[in-house]
């Protein structure tokens, strides 16, 4: 139907119906641009706007991480200087605790020197009524003088007295050491006198011993003598009473030497 209406339009009215169409189409790609357009400019916004978050956001991740590794630097110069300051306090606090010390002593050697000083004021007030009571010294730095005078008299005998100690200090050592020989000597001879006497027992011991071997060896002789006298005397008995009959007095004679030796 349409085709047959469109062969009843002249050239003229399908020209401007083509140009209509045209021109609506032309309307449409127009209006379908600027949509193009206007999203790509969108697109281009969020697009420039995800850069510029993105820059934010790296910005901020540097500012984060500068902010980190401040906050590190900080802790670690916090904690150093916490170490620094707990090294100083144990320090001041060895420090402290030396003065205490310190001032202990001070006031020790204080309390010392005002009872030295105490101590004193007798002789200051002793010499004072000195000046007062004679004539024989003028000031007060006569008597310490005459006190320096003394004091160095007194440190020369104290030296000769400590001399003379030495010395005689020495000489005990040289008595003790000679006492000491000596006992160690008459040790010895006592030693060989105890020695000697045990041989004397021994040898009286051994003499009495030998005595009365001997005193025995006397007796048996003494008895075998005896016996042997008899013996003799019988044998000259009766040689002599054989002789007798034989009237041979010579051979008697020879017969008592033989038995004589």
């Amino acid at each position: 139907m349409p085709e047959r209406e469109d062969d009843h339009l002249t050239p003229a009215t399908r020209l401007l119906e083509k140009r209509r169409e045209m021109a609506e189409v032309d309307q449409a790609l127009l209006a379908q641009k600027e949509e193009f357009q206007m999203k790509m400019e969108s697109l281009q916004q969020r697009r420039e706007e995800l850069e510029r978050k993105e820059c934010d956001l790296k910005e901020q991740l540097l500012k984060f991480d500068h902010f980190l590794k401040e906050n590190d630097s900080k802790k670690a110069r916090a904690l150093k200087k916490a170490d620094e300051e707990r090294d100083s306090k144990k320090h001041k606090d060895k420090e402290i605790e030396k003065l205490k010390v310190e001032k202990s002593k001070l006031e020790k050697d204080k309390s010392k020197l005002q009872e030295k000083l105490d101590r004193f004021k007798i002789y200051h007030t002793y010499m004072e009524k000195v000046l007062e009571a004679g004539e024989e010294f003028g000031e007060m730095r006569d008597i310490i003088a005459r006190y320096d005078t003394l004091t160095a008299t007194h440190e020369d005998l104290l030296e000769q007295d400590q001399r003379n100690q030495e010395v005689i200090e020495k000489e005990r050592q040289n008595l003790m050491k000679y006492s000491e020989e000596k006992d160690n000597e008459i040790l010895s001879c006592n030693n060989q006198l105890s020695g000697l006497q045990t041989q004397l027992d021994t040898a009286q011991s051994e003499a009495v011993k030998w005595e009365s071997a001997w005193t025995h060896i006397k007796n048996t002789a003494a008895t075998k003598t005896l016996t042997l006298g008899r013996i003799k005397m019988a044998a000259r008995n009766l040689y002599q009473l054989v002789k007798r009959h034989q009237r041979q007095s010579a051979e008697e004679e020879e017969t008592h030497e033989q038995l004589a030796q």
